[in-house]
C-alpha cells in the first residue's frame, strides 16, 4: 500500500465543513468518491485537522492508503478533473508508511479575513466578515500579543470539553491592514473548537474601542468562554498551511 499526502484549496461556502456526514455536503465525502473514482478503490482521507461549514483553506493536507500505481502527476491532474471547481489538489506526494496527516502536524497557520472598507465589498461576501466601523489594528496587535505562548485557552474553545486539554502553544499572532482589509493570523501547535474565530471576534472588540487590550489577557486568565468576545463568522477563516 501507498501513503499519498495531497495539499488541497477549497472554498468551503457550498459544504457542510470537512468531515462526512450522512446526506450531507462535505470535502472529505466529496474528495473520498473522487479518488475512489480514480483508484477504482474506497477511499478514506484523513486531514491535518477538521475545518467547520464555510470555512475555506488554501493549504490543507491529507493522507491516504491505496494500492493504486497511478504516478503522482496522475493523482493531481486526475482528481482535479473529477472533483467540482470549489475543491483542488495543489501537489501529490508520496510518503512512509508511518506518515500520519493529523498526528504529525507541528503546527498549523489560520488566517481571519475583516472587510473594514467604508462600503462593503461585494466581492468579499463569502471570503471576509463585514464589519463598517473603522478597527484600529494596533491596539488589536496590542490585544493579540496578551495571547502568546502557552496558555489554557479555554475561554477561546466552544463545545467544551471536547479535547483532554484545552493547553495550546500559539507561536505566532499578527494583525496586519492593507487598505480596507484588517487580517489576523494566528499559527498555533494545535487549535481547539472555534478558537481562531473567538480571537477574531474577541480582538475585534478591542479593534472598535468596546474594550482594552489588557481585557484579552483577563478574559485568558478566566479560562470561561463567556468572559472573551463571540465567534466570527465562519466565511472569513482560512487555514492557510500545515508544518511538518
Amino acid at each position: 500500500m501507498r501513503n499519498i499526502k495531497l495539499t488541497i484549496a477549497y472554498d468551503g461556502t457550498d459544504y457542510h465543513g470537512w468531515q462526512s456526514q450522512p446526506g450531507l455536503r462535505t470535502i472529505q465525502q466529496t474528495l473520498e468518491t473522487a479518488i475512489a473514482s480514480l483508484t477504482t478503490q474506497p477511499a478514506s482521507v484523513t486531514a491535518s485537522g477538521r475545518t467547520d461549514a464555510g470555512v475555506h483553506a488554501l493549504g490543507q493536507v491529507v493522507h491516504f492508503l491505496t494500492p493504486s500505481r497511478h504516478p503522482l502527476e496522475v493523482f493531481t491532474r486526475a482528481l482535479n478533473a473529477l472533483l467540482p471547481p470549489d475543491v483542488r489538489v495543489l501537489a501529490a506526494e508520496e510518503m512512509p508508511q508511518a506518515f500520519h496527516a493529523t498526528l504529525d502536524a507541528r503546527s498549523k497557520r489560520y488566517r481571519y479575513v475583516v472587510d473594514n472598507g467604508q462600503v462593503a465589498d461585494p466581492f468579499r461576501v463569502r471570503y471576509a466578515w463585514r464589519v463598517g466601523r473603522t478597527l484600529d489594528a494596533e491596539r488589536m496587535r496590542s490585544g493579540g500579543r496578551m495571547l502568546l505562548g502557552r496558555h489554557d485557552f479555554h475561554s477561546f474553545e466552544t463545545e467544551w470539553p471536547n479535547r483532554s486539554s484545552s493547553v495550546r502553544t500559539i507561536l505566532d499572532l499578527a494583525v496586519a491592514r492593507d487598505g480596507p482589509l484588517v487580517t489576523i493570523e494566528v499559527e498555533a501547535d494545535g487549535f481547539l473548537y472555534n478558537m481562531v474565530r473567538s480571537i477574531a471576534g474577541t480582538l475585534v472588540l478591542v479593534g472598535l474601542g468596546r474594550r482594552d487590550p489588557e481585557w484579552v489577557g483577563q478574559a485568558l486568565s478566566a479560562c470561561d468562554r463567556a468572559a472573551a468576545g463571540p465567534n466570527a463568522p465562519a466565511q472569513g477563516l482560512f487555514l492557510l498551511r500545515v508544518h511538518y
